[in-house]
């Protein structure tokens, strides 16, 4: 994707939620001992728990007014307590633990948390084993609170820039095992992965190794910090890891390919789109069914635009809604390119549930973005173009069909919010962002929102 100007606004934050962001995680004994319960648990993802978590309770503290944010040690790594002062002057304190998406789950069955945080979307066995809790699949339950990408990082002296997910499947799995096999100078390749426990790990499993049938090598190095095994990789000249794009920033990323797909580099344009094709989300999951108002006020903090710039603080990619204009259009349909030269792509792409023509829980959110974004002054006299894609059929008049459909799902939702598209594109199957794996299926249907 190319952008003729930088896709994300910076925006600063409030005075004192921007405080608490710069604080260290640090530890600080100047508070008198907190109450013995705390105002909130927080389990899982390390991608997540490890920066943003924190960041977003500290937002939710000095919204409601508490100060003095520090974090004491507990003893055990990856798990700390965040204390801060309340209004009346007392201390309190919230638990946070980020040992691997999977432990999040656990401790919500086992409820020795509230709230668990994951880098990948809960499973069909999670679900089943939690649902005396409620639907965790639920929009009440599921909340995404940002964009990340998996990249796939190596040693700055490497010349290799791009990879099909064959490509990457059958080097993480051992069958490519030398650089010379892809075109480098000979010598074995160094493999560095996350935990079995981490949602990154999860993610590359789902998205490169099963479609492939591999399985990690078991010769790969194994990490429970995306931190850590970014270092690693820095020091080894013969070294490619996997880890999330906020640890990634300092190594160079490779540009991916996916089936028929072009090759895309992770950024946040490619992300915030989900075009890219280890593009994660990032979740909250609570009980829909038992909740506190610190459970609750946590996950509507995150969907809000202080929440985002969160998000956007700690290195991640904020669901926020930005037009940029497309300048390559080499290759393109007609229709498209047109498109592109008269209108603005937005940062959005709305996707549906698998196997359903239900908008998924992300659009559903989307959907009242963008009917804000097309509420801004700016944007009065503007018009609003949906152009809507899908996965390959053997009949492509099928598959023009349900593209038209899928747009104008997107279309009735914004009638709801009192927001009109001016125009229902329909594209087919063409332009496809993926392969045929069930996953590449889902991301290639799809509606983008264009701004005229």
């Amino acid at each position: 994707m190319n952008c003729s100007a930088p896709v994300f606004r910076r925006t600063l934050l409030r005075r004192a939620v921007l405080t608490l962001l710069l604080l260290p995680l640090a530890p600080y004994t100047t508070l008198a001992a907190e109450s013995d319960t705390p105002l909130l648990r927080l389990q899982g993802s390390n991608t997540v728990n490890a920066r943003l978590g924190p960041r977003l309770v500290a937002g939710l503290l000095a919204e409601r007014g508490y100060q003095q944010p520090q974090t004491l040690p507990t003893g055990v790594m990856d798990e700390w307590r965040l204390v801060a002062r309340a209004p009346d002057g007392s201390s309190v304190s919230v638990q946070i633990a980020a040992h691997g998406t999977g432990t999040g789950f656990t401790a919500l069955a086992n409820k020795t948390t509230d709230v668990a945080a994951a880098s990948r979307p809960i499973t069909d066995a999670e679900v089943t084993t939690l649902a005396p809790l409620g639907d965790l699949r639920s929009r009440q339950a599921e909340y995404v609170i940002a964009l990340d990408g998996l990249a796939i990082i190596v040693h700055p002296g490497n010349p290799l820039r791009e990879l099909d997910l064959q490509q990457l499947a059958q080097i993480f799995a051992g069958d490519i095992g030398d650089w010379q096999q892809l075109g480098g100078q000979p010598g074995p390749i160094h493999l560095y992965a996350r935990d079995d426990r981490s949602g990154t790990y999860d993610t590359f499993r789902e998205l490169v190794l099963t479609p492939a049938g591999k399985r990690l090598n078991a010769q790969a190095k194994r990490y429970e910090s995306n931190e850590e095994l970014a270092e690693q990789v820095t020091h080894d000249p013969a070294g490619i890891g996997f880890t999330s794009l906020a640890a990634a920033a300092k190594l160079p990323m490779l540009a991916l390919r996916d089936g028929e797909g072009r090759a895309i580099l992770p950024s946040e344009a490619s992300i915030a789109t989900e075009d890219y094709p280890l593009a994660r989300r990032l979740f909250l999951y609570a009980p829909p069914n038992e909740r506190s108002d610190w459970v609750r006020g946590l996950l509507e903090f995150s969907q809000t635009p202080a929440g985002q710039s969160i998000v956007q603080q700690s290195g991640f990619v904020a669901q926020r809604i930005e037009p940029l204009r497309i300048t390559n259009t080499q290759g393109m349909p007609k229709a498209y390119a047109d498109l592109a030269q008269r209108a603005q792509r937005l940062t959005v792409n709305f996707r549906f549930t698998a196997g359903s023509a239900q908008l998924d829980n992300k659009a559903l959110r989307d959907v009242e973005r963008l009917a804000d974004f097309m509420r801004l002054p700016e944007n009065a006299s503007r018009r609003l173009v949906l152009a809507g894609f899908n996965d390959a059929t053997e009949d492509p008049a099928r598959a023009a069909l349900l593209a038209r459909l899928r747009a104008l799902a997107v279309a009735t939702a914004l009638r709801h919010q009192k927001v009109f598209a001016a125009d229902l594109l329909s594209l087919g199957d063409q332009l496809p962002v993926a392969g045929l794996s069930p996953n590449g299926r889902v991301k290639n249907r799809r509606v983008e929102a264009w701004l005229q």
